[in-house]
């Protein structure tokens, strides 16, 4: 059996992002409501290389998440209007922020654009109005192993460091 390591990962202020500068200058985010089938088919289909829970729950499944998850807000990437992948955050109290999942549709991976797109997660994470806080003290996500190979790597150049790490059997 394959070792699991997941890794927790985490920025503190606003202005430790290291902002990359756009490969392209169509990429932007799109908000969109937990209720639309966009926002499931493209997680699932952002997930389903690496194993993701989303990429094969059902209609039920998906309910009992977005019923349990009230604050989770669901914002797609864009690229030229069209969808290139994901991005959900959910507020936590305290005023924590966690980027839940964060992906490129497989189309859209190995073009340059996961670096670019962080960066418009991160901010758009530093943005978002705060549980029980006066302001987002904290942007915080795991990663595994089974994630793209590039993943740890573009969340510590966009200046998440690391603050914890699991490993599983």
């Amino acid at each position: 059996m394959k070792r699991t390591v997941t890794t927790y990962v985490e920025m503190t202020a606003p202005d430790v992002l290291s902002v990359l500068a756009p490969v392209v200058f169509a990429l932007g985010l799109l908000r969109i409501d937990s209720s639309s089938p966009l926002m499931r088919t493209t997680q699932a289909r952002v997930g389903q290389p690496y194993g993701w829970r989303s990429a094969s729950r059902t209609e039920d499944e998906w309910e009992a998440k977005i019923q349990a998850c009230p604050l989770r807000q669901y914002w797609l990437i864009t690229h030229e209007q069209e969808t290139a992948g994901i991005v959900c955050l959910e507020p936590q109290h305290g005023g924590d922020v966690e980027i839940t999942a964060f992906g490129l549709l497989p189309e859209y991976v190995g073009k340059g654009l996961g670096g670019y797109a962080l960066t418009l997660a991160l901010r758009q994470a530093w943005a978002t109005e705060p549980v029980g806080a006066d302001a987002v003290r904290r942007v915080w996500l795991h990663t595994s192993t089974h994630d793209h190979p590039h993943a740890l790597r573009n969340y510590q150049q966009r200046g998440l460091r690391r603050y914890r790490v699991e490993a599983q059997q």
